[in-house]
């Protein structure tokens, strides 16, 4: 029984093999003699061949001399061939998809030396759906391959000459043809030449070799070409920010996988990269979702890059060379391409050499850098001018190094947001020029994520020179430090735009040069809590014959200086809420000079009374403790007339201020009380207490105090280059007590004086015996051991002269009164009018001197009936009352 089951099922075997034998036959027969016609009648292609092979049960075919066609070629809207294949291999072919759908579909293909024309489809329109591909293959292999790719406008897309190619999982649809890539694939092993490949109308990739070899693909001569000169790319893409020309000697990357879209390649390196950049004056738009591909780099390495970017006109802007940067994990997709930066990575550094920005007014070079997420170093960097003149601050500098510390920098919604840890600036020596007529610009903060911090900021061992309007500020030996540098949305809104902590400068040798004077001091040494000024000096530049040509009206000259100024406290002048809040203000061994000049016209403008002139600082401002210590102050005028500067000097100078104020601190005293000690004329003894209040603004005052044991002779130094007279006597005492306001002054004077007489010379320098000896019988040689107090009263403020015109005025009213007189002004008058007839007299007729002299005691007798009390002669004060 079993043997006849076994027997009829060999017979039903025997049968089926035959049958397939007589099918597999036929159909090799069939497909011999009738394949081309079918293949002509239901597809788009002719196809002829010299020798076909088919395997009806696995699908293999093998096939020799191919040569194939588009049997339509004005058809865009099917995949067009021609060409021709020596030998094509065929593993797989679904035989049912090719008779019954009309598609080709296999696992793989070989093809040996093929040389084919592809003409992509036309892009189909979204609306109508996407449609499957004719051809489908898994894998493919190829050996000795040229190909050109088309649009369906017959534009080349894509060709390859002497192409060796291995891919898995090859994929072609309308997907990827619609987004520029030809072809999708996994694994893969490649070689070819003269590579190119054009995305747009705009540029076209290019590539002279290309092979793989354990896994890793070499390019070489990889090239990014412009299809369009720089005008016609302005004129055709006007929107268009940039144009860019970009080559490498060689492209090296391993694991390249293209799929959905999706391009990565892993360890990619640039060999000698250059790119050349044209830029354009378009503003940049909004970024759209144009970048279609999701680019994955794992690691990618430049090296010796060079990068040049122009202007529109030409000009460069910027250029660097011996570049070479390293990016890890490199990603770019729709995304991150609407960025200002339009890829995103984990890690990157880069060093370079010779690195040049170019902009309207300055060229800036740093001849070595290396930067990192982290860090920044770059050496040897200088700044120069590119114009000798700008409405914009002019940099000429050269600095060793600047080195930055990064805590953080990132991107966020297209806004930098940084975060620095450090700061240090070496060695920075040059100019800095101001801009002449600076046009008012608003800065902008929109690319800025605040807050912006900058933890530290270090000057070291530099050289500066800061010139505006031909006065340069030089700082030498400078060094310095900033802490808690921070931009926010509040700080923007002021004139100084961030905000700082803890801040210190140090100079040596600081000179600044102003129109008159040369400001120096040996050492300029500050932060937010001290300061420390040595050697402080402010020299006239010109001389006094110069300086009083050069001004219109009466000025002061100055010539000054200090040994050391010391201050300790609390500032701010940097924020909209200045203020200065000092606890001790101490000036040692300072040397002042004043000089003035009655040759040139009065100053009319308001002299400022010091309470009034505090009260004008805008700012809360507050001295607790002011002392000027161990100094020498010198006064001296000139006249027309007179012959040199009368000099007056106040030796040992010291002087204590208490709560200097400008009334704008809340909770602080505004009553300034002063208390000054010194040797007026070097040897007698002067205290004076003055006080006034910043708060009261009818601006009273008060000073009172004395000048002890003064020999006459020493006030001669003052009195005799313009009055012609000279003193000898002692003032034992001269004591004042004034209260006054912004109208005048009043009070009381005193003074003890033996043994006063004056002495009136001639042009000669001589003594005019007869002259002095009329004047001292006006004057009160004694006071006695108790002279009285006399009243100042209604001595009104000429608001064209200073306080101390007004203080003078108080004290020569009360002089005039102790010792010519109650009637002081009328004698004097008198006194003045009798010297200056006799001294007409003399010159009219010197031989009738016996007559003159007659006339001149009886004048002198009726004066004398007239006054109980006599007195000094008024024109020893009248000079000092006009200054």
């Amino acid at each position: 029984m079993k043997k006849k089951y076994f027997k009829i099922f060999s017979i039903i075997a025997g049968i089926i093999f035959l049958l397939f034998l007589l099918a597999n036959f036929g159909l090799n027969f069939w497909v011999k003699n009738n394949l081309p016609n079918y293949i002509k009648n239901n597809s788009e292609y002719l196809v002829t061949y010299k020798t076909l092979d088919v395997d009806l049960a696995t699908g293999n075919i093998f096939s020799t001399g191919i040569t194939i066609n588009n049997k339509n070629p004005d058809r865009t809207d099917k995949l067009g061939l021609q060409g021709t294949v020596d030998t094509l291999s065929i593993a797989r072919l679904g035989i049912f998809d090719i008779i019954f759908n009309k598609r080709i579909n296999t696992s793989d293909l070989k093809l040996s030396n093929p040389h084919l024309n592809i003409i992509l489809p036309k892009p189909m329109d979204k609306k109508v759906g996407k449609k499957k591909n004719d051809i489908t293959v898994e894998n493919i292999t190829i050996n000795k391959g040229n190909f050109q790719v088309f649009k369906s406008t017959k534009q080349k897309v894509f060709s390859v000459n002497d192409l060796n190619l291995k891919v898995e999982n090859l994929q072609m649809n309308e997907e990827s043809l619609e987004n520029k890539l030809p072809f999708a694939f996994d694994h893969y092993k490649i070689n070819g030449k003269n590579l190119y490949f054009r995305s747009d109308n705009v540029y076209a990739f290019t590539a002279k070799y290309i092979t793989t070899k354990e896994g890793q693909i070499s390019v070489k001569d990889l090239a990014v070409i412009p299809l369009l000169s720089y005008q016609n790319f302005r004129r055709f893409y006007p929107k268009k920010r940039n144009l860019f020309d970009f080559k490498s000697s060689e492209l090296e990357f391993k694991d390249i996988q293209l799929k959905n879209n999706k391009i990565t390649l892993t360890k990619v390196r640039f060999e000698n990269p250059e790119l050349k950049m044209f830029t354009t004056n378009v503003k940049p738009a909004e970024k759209e979702k144009s970048f279609t591909y999701d680019v994955n780099l794992d690691d990618v390495t430049f090296n010796n890059a060079k990068i040049n970017i122009v202007n529109p006109n030409g000009s460069p802007l910027f250029s660097a060379g011996n570049l070479t940067m390293n990016l890890n994990k490199f990603k770019m997709n729709e995304e991150t391409a609407k960025g200002n930066i339009p890829f995103q990575y984990n890690d990157f550094k880069i060093d370079g050499q010779n690195i040049n920005y170019i902009s309207n007014t300055e060229k800036v070079n740093v001849a070595a850098l290396s930067i990192s997420p982290k860090l920044a170093d770059l050496k040897n960097i200088s700044v120069k001018p590119t114009v000798s003149a700008s409405d914009k601050t002019l940099l000429d500098l050269t600095a060793q190094n600047i080195n930055l510390k990064i805590n953080d920098w990132t991107f966020l919604n297209n806004k930098l947001k940084l975060n620095i840890q450090n700061i240090l600036v070496s060695e920075l020596n040059g100019k800095i020029v101001g801009g002449e007529n600076p046009k008012k610009r608003k800065l902008a903060f929109e690319g800025i994520a605040f807050p912006l911090i900058v933890k530290n900021v270090s000057l070291k061992n530099s050289n500066l020179v800061y010139e505006k309007g031909k006065q340069p500020l030089i700082l030498k030996d400078l060094n310095a430090n900033i802490q808690n540098i921070e931009m926010n949305e509040t700080t923007i809104k002021e004139a100084i735009p961030f905000k700082i902590g803890f801040y210190s400068l140090t100079t040596r040798n600081f000179t600044y040069e102003t129109k008159f004077y040369n400001l120096s001091a040996s050492l300029l040494k500050f932060n937010k809590n001290t300061i420390q000024i040595s050697k402080f000096a402010m020299i006239p530049k010109f001389s006094r014959t110069q300086f009083i040509r050069m001004i219109p009206t009466e000025k002061d000259l100055y010539d000054i200086k200090v040994n050391q100024i010391a201050v300790n406290g609390n500032w701010d002048f940097i924020s909209a809420n200045k203020f200065v809040e000092a606890s001790q203000v101490t000036l040692s061994g300072a040397n002042a000079n004043i000089f003035r000049s009655k040759i040139p016209k009065d100053d009319l403008t308001e002299k400022l009374l010091y309470s009034k002139l505090l009260r004008t600082i805008k700012f809360p401002m507050f001295i607790r403790n002011l002392d000027l210590k161990n100094s020498v102050l010198v006064y001296e005028e000139d006249t027309k007339k007179s012959d040199g500067p009368g000099k007056l000097t106040f030796n040992n100078f010291d002087m204590n201020v208490k709560n200097l104020n400008s009334g704008k601190m809340k909770g602080k005293p505004t009553l300034v009380p002063i208390t000054i000690k010194c040797l007026f004329m070097n040897a007698s003894p002067m205290n004076v207490k003055w006080s006034f209040d910043t708060a009261n603004l009818n601006d009273a005052f008060s000073i009172s105090g004395n000048v002890a044991d003064l020999p006459a002779a020493r006030i001669n130094p003052f009195i005799e280059p313009y009055l012609k007279i000279t003193a000898t006597g002692l003032i034992s005492d001269l004591i004042f007590n004034f209260k006054g306001t912004q109208q005048g002054i009043n009070g009381t004077l005193k003074i003890a004086h033996q043994n006063l007489k004056i002495s009136i010379l001639k042009q000669t320098g001589e003594k005019n015996k007869f002259l002095s000896a009329v004047a001292n019988v006006f004057v009160k040689t004694n006071s006695g051991n108790y002279p009285e107090s006399v009243q100042v009263e209604n001595v009104e403020r000429d608001k064209t002269r200073s306080f101390f015109n007004m203080f003078w005025r108080g004290i020569e009213q009360g002089l005039k009164k102790t010792l010519i007189g109650i009637n002081a002004p009328k004698v004097g008058e008198t006194i003045k009018k009798t010297i200056d007839n006799t001294k007409s007299a003399l010159k009219e007729n010197s031989k009738d001197l016996k007559q003159t002299e007659v006339e001149v005691k009886e004048k002198v007798q009726e004066t004398k009936e007239k006054v109980k009390e006599k007195g000094i002669f008024k024109n020893i004060f009248k000079k000092k009352s006009d200054s």
